[in-house]
């Protein structure tokens, strides 16, 4: 990974202690001996370097500084139909390396109810997601995940006030208008499952306050979706 990501627990007196992924992270990604320097990120803090002072199989011990702030997050709003669990994984980590700071993941008809069981929405593999995400992408600030599993009761009781002074769209397969490009404003984006909202479920987000746009002709996969709408609204 390009960064490593510390916790405050790890961190006292510009000295960092780690061990686990961390230790491994130095050892097999970054195949740091003693005296090398790496990227460092303190989670929800500042970035900087370490130093290694020691290292062995147990733990590693760095001089650490904290100088430089994290890019600047997207100003995206991101609501997300609850991919199939095979998809989930890749598709967080992608949101985290984006930087989209907001996410929504959210109920739908075609959102099969075993999807809400799966291990991988432990809190734990959350953050373990968005973590990878953060590293691959040299940032630090971890995204904030809202979970609503009830659909018509967070788009007529929750999304009007979401969607409010910020361009909202509605990413679906059947639209006559084409996503907008490099808009870099305010953003709410919602994109559904695989095969897109029925028609009543987008008859509520339209009437929720969002516009309903397409990417062409081609049906695409949510880990598709995703990188695809925010790179076109956000290009770098």
């Amino acid at each position: 990974m390009n960064l490593l990501l510390l916790n405050p627990s790890d961190v006292a007196n510009n000295l960092a202690r780690v061990s686990g992924r961390q230790l491994a992270q130095l050892l097999t990604v970054h195949n740091s001996a003693v005296g090398d320097t790496v990227r460092i990120g303190m989670v929800d803090g500042q970035m900087g370097n370490g130093r290694v002072l020691s290292i062995d199989a147990q733990h590693a011990t760095l001089e650490v500084v904290f100088n430089l702030a994290p890019p600047s997050p997207l100003p995206l709003t991101l609501i997300l139909a609850l991919p199939r669990p095979k998809m989930l994984r890749r598709t967080l980590q992608t949101v985290a390396t984006m930087g989209v700071k907001q996410l929504y993941l959210i109920n739908s008809f075609r959102v099969e109810k075993s999807y809400w069981q799966s291990p991988l929405l432990a809190p734990e593999a959350i953050e373990e997601d968005f973590r990878l995400g953060l590293e691959q992408a040299r940032d630090t600030v971890l995204p904030q995940l809202h979970v609503r599993k009830r659909f018509k009761p967070f788009v007529e009781d929750e999304l009007p006030a979401l969607v409010k002074n910020t361009t909202a769209l509605l990413a679906h397969p059947i639209a006559d208008q084409r996503c907008p490009i490099n808009i870099q404003t305010p953003t709410t984006l919602v994109i559904g499952p695989e095969g897109g909202f029925i028609p009543y479920e987008v008859e509520l987000l339209e009437a929720a306050g969002c516009s309903t746009v397409h990417l062409g002709s081609r049906i695409l996969r949510v880990e598709t979706a995703v990188p695809a709408l925010i790179s076109r609204l956000f290009p770098a």
